[in-house]
C-alpha cells in the first residue's frame, strides 16, 4: 500500500514538472495577445512615457510660437506723465517788441490819436507738459524678416526629433514589459518546479521515517532526507521571493499597484521562429531605429540654426500703424486723436561679432551631431550583434537543456523504482532527485531566456509589432 502511494506521489510530481517545463496549459491565454495588451496599457500609463509626451507637446507649442511671428502683433499702450521742472524755452518777445511799441504809441499820441500797441511780457515755454497722457493701439506686421522662416523650420525639426525620441522610449518600454513578463513567468514556473520537488522529498521523508520506525533503516537516512527537504523549502522561498519581485517590477512598468495580479499565459515554442542573417539585421536596424531619425532631425535643426544666425545680419522691413489719443486729458475728437503709418527698415550694421559667434556655434553643434550619428550607428550595430549572439546561444542551449531534462526524468523514474525495491541507497536516490530538479530549473531558465533574448533582438532591430495609442 505504501509502495503504491509513494509511486503515485512520484508520478504526480513528475507530471507537474513536465507540464511546467515544456507542456502548454490549454486554459492559459495567448502569450502574444496578452503581452500586446499589457504593452498598450504601459504606453498609456507609464510615467516616463507620459513625461516624454509632455516634451513633444512643449516642442509643438514652440513651433506654434515660431509660426506666430508671421502674423501681425497688436498691442495697447497707455502712458500718463506728470512732470515738474525740466527744460524751458525763454522767448524775449517783450524785450524785443516793447521799445518799438512805445515809439509807435508816442507817434500816435503826437498826432492826437490814442495808443494802440500794448506792452507785452517775455514768454517762457516749458519743454514738458505738467500732465500728459498718450494712449495708442500699435500694429506691427513683418514684411521681410528672413530669420522667421528658418526659425519655423528649426522648430519643426525639433518637434520631429522629440516625436522620434518618444517612439524610442515607447519601443524600449515594449521590450522592458515583454522581458519583465517573461521573467515573471520564468520565476512562477521555477516555484512550481521546486514545489513539485518538495512534494517528492516530503513523501520520501515520510517513507524513511516509517522504515526507521520499523527498524529497516538507520536514522542517518532520515536525517539526510530531512536536510534535503529543508534545502528545497529554502529554494522554494527564494524562488517565491524572485517571483514576487518580478511581479512588482512588471506592475511598476505599467504604473499599477505592485501586487496587482498578472494574467498567466502559455509561452510559445521558443525554437519555432528563425532569424535573418546578421548583415540583414544590421541594415534593418539602421533603417528603422528611431534614434537614427531623431539625430537626423536634430542635425536639420542645427542647419537651420546656422541659417538663422546668418540671416540675423540681413535687413528687415515691417509695417507699423499707430492710432490713439494724446493730450492733457483722456478725450477723443479733434485736437486729441492721432494716427500714423510707418514703414520700418532695420539693418544692424555692427554687433561686436555676436552674429559671427552664433554662426560658428551652430556649425559646431551641427558637426557634433554628425559625429553622434556615426557613433550611434556603431552602437546600434554592436547592440544588434550582441542581441543576436545571445539569442543564438540561448536557442542552441535549449535543445541541450531539453535533452538533459528528459534524461534526468527518465533516470529519476528508474531510481524511484530501485529505491522502492531497496536496490539503491538513499544517497543515490536523493542525487537523482537533485539532478532532476537542477535539470528542470535549467530547462525552465533556458526556454524563457530564448523569449527574452528574442524581445531584445526585436528592440535592437526595431522590428515586431508595437501597438500604439493615438498619442504615440
Amino acid at each position: 500500500m505504501r509502495t503504491l502511494r509513494y509511486l503515485s506521489t512520484i508520478g504526480a510530481a513528475l507530471s507537474l514538472m513536465a507540464c511546467t517545463a515544456g507542456a502548454q496549459t490549454p486554459a492559459a491565454s495567448d502569450f502574444k495577445s496578452v503581452v500586446a495588451n499589457y504593452v498598450v496599457e504601459g504606453l498609456r500609463s507609464n510615467l516616463a512615457l507620459q513625461g516624454e509626451s509632455l516634451e513633444v507637446e512643449k516642442a509643438a507649442q514652440a513651433l506654434a510660437e515660431a509660426r506666430a511671428n508671421f502674423f501681425p502683433q497688436l498691442s495697447l499702450e497707455a502712458r500718463y506723465t506728470r512732470a515738474d521742472g525740466g527744460r524751458v524755452i525763454d522767448v524775449p518777445l517783450g524785450t524785443a517788441l516793447n521799445p518799438v511799441y512805445s515809439t509807435l504809441n508816442e507817434l500816435l499820441v503826437a498826432q492826437g490819436q490814442p495808443e494802440r500797441f500794448p506792452q507785452i511780457s517775455d514768454t517762457t515755454i516749458p519743454f514738458l507738459r505738467r500732465e500728459e497722457q498718450d494712449t495708442r493701439l500699435m500694429l506691427r506686421q513683418p514684411l521681410y524678416a528672413p530669420a522667421i522662416p528658418a526659425a519655423v523650420r528649426a522648430q519643426r525639426a525639433l518637434l520631429d526629433a522629440s516625436s522620434f525620441n518618444r517612439m524610442a522610449i515607447a519601443r524600449a518600454l515594449r521590450r522592458d514589459i515583454t522581458v519583465a513578463y517573461v521573467d515573471w513567468l520564468k520565476a512562477r514556473s521555477s516555484v512550481e518546479i521546486v514545489a513539485a520537488s518538495e512534494a517528492l522529498l516530503r513523501e520520501n521523508l515520510r517513507v524513511n521515517e516509517s522504515l526507521f520506525s520499523n527498524g529497516k533503516i538507520t536514522e542517518d537516512l532520515v536525517l539526510r532526507a530531512k536536510a534535503e527537504l529543508l534545502d528545497v523549502e529554502q529554494q522554494k522561498r527564494e524562488a517565491a521571493n524572485l517571483a514576487t519581485q518580478a511581479q512588482s517590477y512588471f506592475n511598476f512598468l505599467l504604473n499599477r499597484q505592485l501586487q496587482t495580479a498578472i494574467e498567466v499565459t502559455s509561452p510559445p515554442n521558443p525554437s519555432a521562429a528563425s532569424e535573418a542573417a546578421l548583415e540583414q539585421l544590421w541594415s534593418m536596424a539602421l533603417d528603422r531605429r528611431p534614434e537614427i531619425a531623431q539625430l537626423e532631425q536634430l542635425r536639420r535643426a542645427s542647419e537651420e540654426q546656422v541659417r538663422i544666425a546668418r540671416k540675423q545680419k540681413w535687413p528687415t522691413l515691417s509695417l507699423g500703424i499707430d492710432a490713439g489719443t494724446q493730450g492733457e486729458d483722456h478725450r477723443f475728437g479733434p485736437g486729441y486723436n492721432f494716427g500714423a503709418a510707418s514703414l520700418i527698415f532695420t539693418w544692424r550694421i555692427f554687433d561686436g561679432g555676436g552674429d559671427t559667434a552664433r554662426i560658428h556655434q551652430a556649425r559646431a553643434v551641427e558637426k557634433q551631431l554628425v559625429l553622434q550619428q556615426e557613433e550611434i550607428a556603431q552602437q546600434i550595430r554592436l547592440e544588434v550583434q550582441q542581441a543576436y549572439d545571445r539569442l543564438i546561444t540561448a536557442r542552441d542551449s535549449l535543445a541541450t537543456a531539453e535533452a538533459r531534462a528528459d534524461a534526468a526524468r527518465a533516470a529519476f523514474r528508474i531510481a524511484s523504482r530501485k529505491r522502492d525495491e531497496g536496490v539503491i541507497s538513499q544517497v543515490e536516490f536523493i542525487d537523482a532527485r537533485s539532478a532532476l530538479t537542477s535539470a528542470e530549473l535549467n530547462h525552465n531558465l533556458t526556454r524563457f531566456n530564448v523569449l527574452a533574448r528574442r524581445a531584445e533582438l526585436e528592440y535592437a532591430t526595431s522590428t515586431g509589432d508595437l501597438p500604439l495609442d493615438p498619442g504615440v
